[in-house]
């Protein structure tokens, strides 16, 4: 993922404000916590045996045992801070603490005890909600329709830094800014961080992650998408650093585990962090997004992981290096096929056009309408438009300035070019409050670099940007580079690697004592990588200064866009909820089959002996032994479902999710934990675009399926004696 200034991105905020719920729409929305009130009666006949009103109390059960660990979602389930994710969600830190010696990735990882627990991958935290106040009075003062995009972007993003420069006063919180309705709405959101996370079981690749890429998106589903890490804190109970004399954290609040579960048609609710969505988008970004983005991306990213696994075919050590790398490409692939295909299903494109244009005559229906909205819905297209017009350069320079060394190189001389500056005024990412996360980046380098590989990918990337066209063209790179139109593959491969041979960026010590230089030691500096930083700087602000004007413009059109979409839905009686931008949102639904085709239809579960069946003995159908010994025996223990005769694996609901969901708390109408979110299935990834419920189905590892694994596979005894299960 790159800074959001290097390239364009709308602001991914929709309206939450009005709506009108209605069966018809139920499994659909992710809506904010405060909006539960008044879905209370949906929820109660769905199924919800709490109040309703709870699930909007942060700082009580059991959204008080929600947490955020930065780029997923997962949960408090004992007194002694032990935390329930994805076994994809801690895979950082799994291939972190392997080495060919010591593989964990392959092998799984269970701590013996609380003394046993490895230290999570630096930079892990746990996050805790605890505030959200409305802040946009303050955001949006003095703004009018006539500041300058530029301006407007500065002046909101400034304010954002003070509400979260005050907030983060307070000892041992990460605040942050949030936007809602483009524009309109901005709310600061208070979470406790707490820094020491370690990492206390990960079972193996052949249950966390069975199936692999071939599953990945797909039903029938067996994976044990599950792994536990335990949150410290100091001996006083404040968020510390890593030390051997704090003590696990005491959460206020935590899950009751179910080993009784539940099945086909009972009501089920998620809480979590999803990222994104674009079910507003205008229709040309769709025509973008499928015509050109997607299939580019697809194509590129197939060629990226190829040259990866080629570079690191005879390297066991390089191989585990890049194990994580390779699994967010081979996903992310995956997820752009999955999406073409869907948006071709569906006639996304039509579909869209058609939402247009039925918008359009409800503007020009009424006098009054076409005053306040039409000029804004027509403006959003034209900065849309320029936004695709400058795209193609912004996104092939992501790609060519992928090297880790590089990527290392242009951060370390824009943070002393940052730190010349006053706190308040650097950028996002160079402030003070950003430091510890910058230290931590370059000190993973080395457990997830290799020269041989970085280099291989680079040319790779650079050798399908000189065949892109000239749209895509730098010209400061280009130069900087050597990259002529006569300039032979071979020659620039000499070139490049030299590189490698010449710098000092592979020694950590090295790299962490650039973070200290000034300018002009950089400036000085004979190192390639730091050379070729220091040129490409201007470009750098360059791109970004456009990306910020482009972005302070849609600052200004966007509120009153999402205004015509709030009116004209609930006009309509159609439900408004907000798209999501990685805030706390609950989605409810329940348990459910699905007919994805003609002629295939999905059950809603999965069973042990459908592990057994994919079995082929290599990966990723490499069953263990164990395991396949238990499933031939039908010894259930105390977790099978009667209705299926078997221990429950995992299981479909009608849930409204997307990236940033994984690890997501799955509840019954008790509250109680009956599975984590993991996936949606391939006719599901489209939903981030346009939501179906006859199709669109979440993918959940079932807690009985957890149990029974840690209970009679991976004799995990202790981390269950811990937890309070609900029989």
């Amino acid at each position: 993922m790159w800074v959001a200034a290097m390239s364009f991105r709308r602001f991914a905020c929709l309206p939450a404000l009005a709506f009108a719920a209605s069966s018809a729409y139920a499994a659909e929305g992710m809506w904010r916590p405060d909006q539960m009130p008044a879905l209370a009666d949906e929820l109660a006949e769905k199924g919800l045996e709490l109040p309703a009103e709870q699930l909007s109390e942060l700082t009580q059960w059991p959204m008080q045992a929600v947490i955020s660990l930065g780029n997923c979602t997962a949960s408090f389930v004992s007194p002694q801070g032990l935390v329930v994710t994805n076994h994809h969600c801690a895979y950082g830190s799994i291939q972190y603490n392997s080495d060919a010696e010591h593989n964990y990735i392959e092998d799984g990882f269970l701590a013996p005890d609380m003394a046993g627990e490895l230290p999570a991958a630096p930079g892990s935290r746990v996050y805790v909600t605890t505030q959200i106040e409305d802040v946009t009075g303050v955001v949006m003062e003095g703004l009018t329709g006539e500041t300058p995009p530029r301006e407007r972007y500065q002046i909101v993003e400034d304010r954002r830094k003070a509400l979260i420069a005050s907030c983060e006063e307070t000892p041992g919180v990460r605040c942050d800014v949030a936007m809602f309705n483009g524009g309109e709405e901005f709310r600061l959101i208070t979470r406790l961080e707490i820094r020491d996370v370690r990492l206390v079981y990960a079972p193996p690749r052949a249950i966390g992650t069975y199936g692999g890429d071939i599953d990945n998106w797909m039903w029938p589903r067996h994976t044990g998408d599950w792994s536990f890490y335990r949150a410290y804190v100091g001996p006083d109970g404040q968020p510390a650093d890593f030390s051997e004399a704090n003590v696990p954290y005491e959460p206020e609040s935590f899950l009751t585990v179910s080993s009784a579960g539940l099945g086909e048609g009972d009501f089920v609710m998620a809480a979590g962090y999803p990222g994104s969505t674009s079910r507003y988008a205008r229709l040309a970004e769709v025509r973008d997004a499928f015509g050109r983005s997607y299939p580019l991306r697809k194509a590129l990213y197939e060629g990226w992981a190829d040259t990866i696994m080629a570079a690191s075919e005879d390297d066991p050590d390089a191989r585990i290096a890049y194990a994580s790398l390779l699994a967010s490409i081979n996903n992310a692939t995956k997820n752009y096929g999955g999406q073409l295909e869907g948006a071709e299903k569906v006639g996304l494109e039509a579909r869209r056009a058609a939402r247009e244009a039925e918008l359009d005559a409800w503007i020009a229906a009424d006098p009054d309408r076409v005053g306040r909205y039409a000029q804004a819905v027509a403006d959003m297209d034209v900065e849309i438009a320029k936004a695709q017009a400058v795209q193609d350069r912004h996104f092939w320079y992501g790609q060519i300035t992928r090297p880790a060394l590089l990527s290392a190189a242009q951060s370390l001389y824009r943070l002393a070019k940052e730190r010349q500056k006053p706190d308040a005024e650097r950028e996002p990412g160079y402030q003070e409050r950003d430091i510890t996360f910058f230290r931590n980046d370059l000190e993973q380098i080395d457990r997830r670099f290799d020269a041989d590989v970085d280099l291989a990918a680079w040319l790779y990337f650079l050798n399908e940007y000189r065949q892109a066209g000239e749209s895509g063209r730098v010209a400061a790179y280009d130069s900087a580079l050597g990259l002529t139109p006569d300039a032979s593959s071979s020659d620039l491969a000499a070139r490049l690697a030299d590189y490698y041979a010449e710098t000092g960026l592979t020694d950590p010590e090295t790299r962490l004592a650039w973070m200290e230089a000034s300018p002009e030691e950089f400036e000085a500096s004979a190192d390639p990588f730091i050379r070729l930083a220091v040129a490409l700087y201007d470009t750098d602000i360059a791109i970004e200064e456009e990306s910020k004007t482009l972005s302070g413009a849609m600052l200004a059109l966007e509120p009153r866009y999402m205004d015509a979409i709030t009116a004209w839905q609930d006009s309509l009686g159609r439900p408004v909820y907000p798209d999501a931008n990685s805030t706390l949102r609950i989605t409810y639904g329940e348990v459910a089959p699905a007919c994805a085709r003609d002629g295939l239809c999905y059950t809603a579960f999965t069973t042990l002996e459908g592990i057994a069946e994919k079995h082929t003995g290599e990966d990723p159908f490499n069953a263990p032994a164990r395991e396949l010994e238990l499933i031939a025996q039908s010894y259930y223990g105390d977790y099978a479902l009667d209705s299926i005769g078997s221990v429950p694996v995992d299981f479909l609901s009608t849930l409204d999710s997307t990236g940033g969901n994984s690890g997501s708390p799955t509840f019954n109408g008790r509250g109680e934990l009956v599975g984590l979110l993991f996936d949606g299935t391939y006719e599901s990834i489209n939903s981030d675009w346009d939501f179906a419920l006859d199709i669109t189905r979440t993918i959940h590892v079932d807690t009985r399926y957890m149990l029974w694994v840690m209970d009679y596979v991976d004799n995990a005894d202790w981390l269950i004696d811990e937890m309070t299960l609900a029989r």
